[in-house]
C-alpha cells in the first residue's frame, strides 16, 4: 500500500493473489485457501480471465464427503459459482464499503478489461477506512 491516504481499490488491493484453475481438485484447491488463509478463490480461465469463485463454504461438503466414501474431490469447475461480484481498480473504496455491508462475500475479485488483477477483502477495506478516518 502506498504512503498516502487511499481512496481507489487499485491503492488497498493484494494484486499477487491466489487463483485456481476450474480443472483444479477441490482438494488442492482447499490446501491452497488454508495456506493463504482466504475465505474463497477467484476461478480463472488460461488467459487470467475471471470465470467464477469459490469459497471454502461451497467445498466444505464435498470434501467431507469424499472423505466418508473414500472417492476423489469433484474439480473446482463443478462447484463453483458462475455469477461472481467483482469490482474495478478505480471503485472509490467508500463506495466498495457500502456495498459490502450488505453484500455477503469476504473477499471481491478486481478485474479490468475481463482479466483478474487482484483481490481485496473485507479487511482491507476495513483498514482503509481506518486510514481514511485519521486524515
Amino acid at each position: 500500500m502506498n504512503k498516502t491516504t487511499p481512496s481507489i481499490v487499485r491503492d488497498i488491493m493484494s494484486r499477487d493473489c491466489y487463483r485456481v484453475s476450474p480443472e483444479a481438485s477441490i482438494t488442492t484447491l482447499a490446501k491452497g485457501l488454508a495456506l493463504h488463509r482466504l475465505p474463497g478463490a477467484p476461478v480463472v480461465d488460461a488467459a487470467d480471465r475471471l470465470i467464477g469463485f469459490i469459497s471454502e463454504q461451497d467445498v466444505l461438503g464435498r470434501v467431507l464427503d469424499s472423505i466418508y466414501h473414500d472417492d476423489e474431490a469433484p474439480l473446482v469447475k463443478e462447484l463453483m459459482r458462475h455469477e461472481v461480484l467483482s469490482v474495478s481498480p478505480n471503485k472509490s473504496i467508500t463506495d466498495l464499503a457500502q456495498e459490502m455491508r450488505s453484500a455477503k462475500p469476504k473477499v471481491y475479485p478486481v478485474v479490468e478489461q475481463q482479466r483478474l488483477i487482484g483481490i481485496v477483502t473485507r479487511r482491507d477495506i476495513l483498514i482503509a477506512l481506518l486510514m481514511i478516518r485519521r486524515h
